[in-house]
């Protein structure tokens, strides 16, 4: 039962992205990728958040949700290329920039959903 609500939970967290990405990441790779930013901030709010509102519930919902659907819903191996990208094309400190809003606002994220569910 638990590696069948992971399944679901990771196809319905990468349709999520998918969507997210083709909606809010610019076709030109010169400018930020907004799309993948906001999915990693957000999938790491949700984390800190339903990780501890969880904590009771059954393994099977547990996995489902924190390791299929935020493991599919959160992009950091795109983050990886992304960045690498513009760094081979001379983007330093839009590069730069990236990774740093990516990790604080990661960081952020996790720390505000624990918060929440306090």
């Amino acid at each position: 039962m638990t590696m069948i609500a992971v399944m679901l939970g990771g196809a319905l967290g990468c349709g999520g992205r998918y969507v997210l990405s083709v909606w809010l990441n610019p076709q030109a790779a010169t400018t930020m990728p907004w799309g993948t930013l906001l999915v990693n901030v957000a999938g790491c709010l949700m984390i800190g958040w339903l990780s501890s509102f969880l904590s009771d519930a059954s393994e099977a919902v547990r996995m489902g949700v924190l390791v299929g659907l935020l493991g599919g819903f959160t992009t950091f191996s795109s983050f990886g290329l992304e960045a690498m990208r513009m760094l081979q094309a001379g983007q330093v400190s839009t590069a730069v920039l990236y990774m740093m809003l990516s990790n604080l606002g990661g960081l952020a994220g996790v720390w505000l959903g624990l918060r929440i569910s306090s």
